[in-house]
């Protein structure tokens, strides 16, 4: 009987055990495929935004660029507070600074960036650290700054009765470009003011 018994259950166990269906193991194959295709989905998005946030980058250092410029020409004694304003604002003297959309210069010689000599001065490049991560070296990258450009638009303020504030201006800088990688257009802009006191 003790044989009997345990042949039965041994039976039993094995009439209950059963496989998959070749259905249910579709189904488990589809909902894997969509979870990694969504995962992948994720990673070709990080890998968009991480290449997207070094070209933003550049645009706020350009546009913090220009406005260190501004405030460099203001602190010169070469020029008056008049010149800090766009070329052809009808101010005595003429305002230095190029009205409209420019590529990215260098500096001309007045070293100030966004005004009429930096054309003579050539297209800025931005030189990154190559392969041996250090800057001035022979492998250097050299990324051209032709999908950027900048406008520097020097506006008066008034107060909250509309009277002119002639020591104070508004400065609006816009940098907009195009990223490399999805050719998407973007545009950084960076408003601030500037005071004639130092």
């Amino acid at each position: 009987m003790k044989v009997e018994n345990g042949a039965r259950f041994r039976c039993l166990k094995t009439a209950n055990q059963r496989g998959f269906t070749l259905i249910e193991v579709m189904v488990s194959t589809l909902v894997l495929t969509v979870g990694l295709v969504s995962l992948l989905a994720v990673f070709a998005l990080a890998l968009s935004a991480t290449q997207g946030s070094q070209e933003d980058l550049i645009a706020k250092q350009l546009a913090s660029e220009a406005m260190e410029s501004i405030v460099t020409a203001r602190d010169t004694t070469q020029m008056v507070w008049n010149q800090i304003q766009n070329v052809g604002a009808g101010t005595t003297p003429d305002g230095i600074f190029v009205v409209g959309m420019q590529p990215i210069y260098n500096a001309g010689t007045d070293g100030i960036v966004g005004t009429a000599d930096d054309a003579n001065a050539g297209n800025a490049v931005l030189t990154l650290p190559g392969p041996d991560g250090i800057v001035g070296t022979s492998d250097d990258v050299v990324l051209p700054l032709t999908n950027y450009k900048r406008q520097i638009q020097i506006t008066s303020v008034n107060d909250s009765n509309g009277n002119l504030i002639p020591s104070l201006r508004m400065v609006t800088i816009t940098i907009p470009y195009t990223t490399t990688q999805l050719r998407v257009q973007k545009t950084y802009v960076l408003t601030s003011y500037i005071s004639e006191y130092h």
